[in-house]
């Protein structure tokens, strides 16, 4: 489990994406405080665990599927990744409850900058719109954010100047995908709501009309 604060940026030294298994090696040095083969990282939102442990990074192996469905297909030597331990169970919590699987990937529009604060726009698909709302939470490349704005296929948020400064949310280019995680409790609220044997009163309907 993870809370979405991001600790550390580190560079992708290599990818590597073989048919049976892919490998990134992440240069960093603040995740390895304390770290252990069989550790859990999160890479732009991503749990992956830690199979190499170098003297200025690590090597996480990554499955085909995850390169597919994930924008870590997309990543090249070089680029910047945000990265963060998995929380442990005496931590606090500072941002939200964040899993580490990925919903599905969104797609990075423009960023404005209004006073010292920056507003970002995201483009999703429908199936992952429908699990976000105003003032909700959400995780962007395993930032926790709190969402301004839902238009038709567009999601705004507004980033305070340390946020934007400390990830790599900065780095963003027109156009660029980006790892997405909706609420968790958004999903459970689906499931028990939907679920054939729901007795309840409480429906999708019943909790538009009072606000959720």
């Amino acid at each position: 489990m993870f809370t979405g604060i991001i600790e550390e940026l580190g560079v992708i030294k290599s990818v590597n994406k073989k048919t049976n298994q892919g490998q990134l090696v992440i240069e960093c040095l603040k995740v390895l405080d304390g770290a252990h083969l069989g550790d859990s990282i999160a890479v732009n939102g991503v749990c992956l665990t830690v199979v190499e442990i170098l003297s200025n990074g690590f090597v996480a192996d990554v499955s085909p599927e995850t390169f597919k469905v994930t924008a870590l297909g997309n990543l090249k030597s070089g680029d910047i990744v945000n990265l963060e331990r998995a929380m442990k169970a005496d931590g606090r919590f500072g941002g939200h409850l964040v899993s580490g699987h990925i919903d599905g990937r969104g797609k990075f529009i423009k960023s404005v900058r209004t006073g010292e604060f920056y507003e970002l726009s995201f483009e999703l698909s429908s199936q992952l719109l429908k699990y976000v709302i105003t003032k909700g939470s959400i995780a962007i490349n395993g930032v926790s954010l709190t969402i301004a704005g839902v238009n038709d296929k567009t999601i705004n948020l507004a980033i305070i100047p340390h946020t934007y400064e400390k990830t790599n949310l900065q780095n963003l280019k027109n156009g660029d995908f980006v790892n997405i995680e909706v609420d968790m409790i958004a999903k459970y609220v689906e499931k028990f709501v939907s679920a054939s044997d729901n007795k309840s009163r409480i429906s999708l309907e019943f909790l538009q009309e009072h606000g959720f």
